[in-house]
């Protein structure tokens, strides 16, 4: 323990297990027990589906392939907000860092949060998507003629309460931050791998294995054409946001003992770990429920994985298997592992607002640590524009905005990988990415290409545009801090 007169310091807490499950953690949310349904109406086959699953499996484990290079020449608060500032200048590294909060993070934090209110739905139907008529509310309609509505829902205001009740347990310290992430990680894991096994094996139905399964494995797809493409790429928002944040512990890298050999590792073992649960999961999906239900007009007469209730492929499966209360069981399951995912990001998230704030670009309060040894100010910052974004979006709207951005940044922190390579060849790399130039060359195709059909596509251009009108946002904002808005904190 520090004397009274001695600063606060990180306290290295995090072990190669624990950093595994915070890229675990992290990664598991809600977005898999989700997003297929969203998939499969917009891809309209099982093998197109089961295929964006498998590539989304490979672009995030080239990326912790590429990133483990960057952790352990870099083992400091920051991860990529340090890496893109080494790499290429502090303008790069700040724009990150301003999207992270602004959007990336805080938007993630938030879809998840709302993913949590809508499954405790299932065990509370009180707890609704309609906003509230008493609080101030508004509607806006979007070019492809979706709603967003603006205000307080049930759904929104359990939401809050999470993310409120997260922030409180990470200012208790990275100790508890960390057992609750390690143990809630544990759970969910093994709910998901429970979840696969039962999809696979008891639960099989035989009339939707064949559908999905047989001659119309590729039916009701349309051709292989640039407007397919296209759709594809708009597609793998769900699955790529399903796997999003995997990167977190390098954030909290000054938390992590050995970090040098800990974080390449954990980033390896999280990311396989994960996405073979996802495909698997996927496949198990698809084993029980036929990919499409039978709809006459606006009524659902049998429900498939694009017509699960709300989405909610998941619990649809439990229904199959175990009746009525496999809803409540796998509700459970799901809440477990929204709680764990949202206490990962909001413990790494705030470890780059402070690094911005030791180089004079955040709030200087953001730069100090508590008693606690964590940067309170930081943490509470982050919860408040958190839950702002609560009150402004549906969990598809806002995992919308937030995967664009956080390809561009992606694609750019590995082109960062081959910026230091030439130069700062002479820096000890106490590990290289596998497969250099290749596979991270590789990875920033794969990033790039999907951003830019976030642009081109109808269903996503909106959010993809006003994710970038965010990054390009940052610049003024960058060089107002530089002259005098934000000062370095203090040694």
């Amino acid at each position: 323990m520090s004397s009274p007169a001695s600063k606060p310091e990180f306290v290295k807490a995090l072990t190669l297990t624990d950093a595994t499950m915070l890229v675990a953690g992290s990664m598991i949310g809600s977005g898999v027990f989700i997003v297929a349904a969203d998939m499969g109406r917009t891809l309209g086959s099982p093998g197109w589906l089961l295929i964006a699953w498998i590539l989304t499996g490979v672009i995030t484990v080239l990326g912790a392939l590429a990133y483990g290079e960057l952790a352990a020449m870099y083992p400091r608060a920051g991860g990529m907000y340090t890496f893109l500032r080494e790499a290429m200048s502090p303008l790069m590294g700040f724009l990150y860092g301003w999207t992270l909060f602004v959007v990336i993070q805080t938007g993630t934090i938030a879809a998840v949060a709302v993913g949590f209110g809508k499954f405790l739905g299932v065990l509370w139907p009180a707890v609704t998507a309609d906003t509230y008529s008493w609080f101030p509310h508004l509607t806006l309609h979007t070019s492809d003629g979706s709603a967003i509505d603006l205000g307080l829902s049930p759904q929104r205001l359990v939401a809050l309460v999470t993310i409120w009740v997260l922030t409180w347990i990470n200012l208790r310290g990275v100790r508890e931050g960390k057992f609750v992430q390690t143990t809630l990680t544990v759970i969910k894991t093994a709910s998901l791998a429970a979840l696969v096994l039962l999809a696979l094996t008891v639960g099989r139905n035989q009339q939707a294995a064949a559908a999905n399964f047989g001659a119309n494995w590729f039916a009701g797809s349309p051709q292989w054409s640039s407007l397919f493409v296209i759709t594809f790429g708009s597609a793998l928002v769900g699955s790529l946001f399903s796997s999003d944040s995997w990167h977190s512990p390098t954030f909290a890298a000054a938390e992590v003992q050995n970090p040098q050999k800990n974080l390449p590792r954990a980033l390896l073992l999280g990311t396989v770990l994960v996405s073979a649960l996802y495909i698997l999961a996927n496949l198990g999906y698809l084993n029980v429920l036929p990919l499409h239900g039978s709809v006459d007009g606006a009524t659902v007469i049998a429900r498939g994985i694009d017509h699960a209730t709300n989405d909610r492929v998941a619990t649809a499966v439990m229904e199959y298997i175990f009746g009525a209360n496999g809803a409540a069981i796998m509700a459970c399951a799901i809440l477990i592992s929204t709680f764990g995912c949202n206490n990962g990001l909001i413990l790494s998230g705030a470890r780059v607002y402070y690094a911005m704030a030791r180089d004079g670009l955040f709030f200087q309060k953001a730069g100090v640590l508590s008693r606690n040894s964590v940067p309170a100010f930081a943490l509470i910052a982050q919860s408040v524009w958190t839950s702002l974004l609560c009150l402004t979006g549906t969990y598809n709207q806002l995992l919308d905005y937030v995967i664009f951005a956080a390809l561009l940044f992606y694609a750019l922190t590995t082109i960062g990988l081959f910026i230091l390579r030439v130069k700062r060849p002479d820096e000890h790399r106490p590990y290289r990415a596998v497969g250099y130039p290749v596979l991270p060359a590789l990875y920033i195709l794969f990033a790039s290409g999907i951003a830019v059909t976030l642009l081109v596509a109808d269903k996503t251009r909106v959010q993809a545009l006003s994710g970038l009108a965010l990054v390009v946002l940052g610049v003024p904002v960058y060089y107002l801090w530089k002259r005098g808005a934000g000062a370095p904190a203090s040694e």
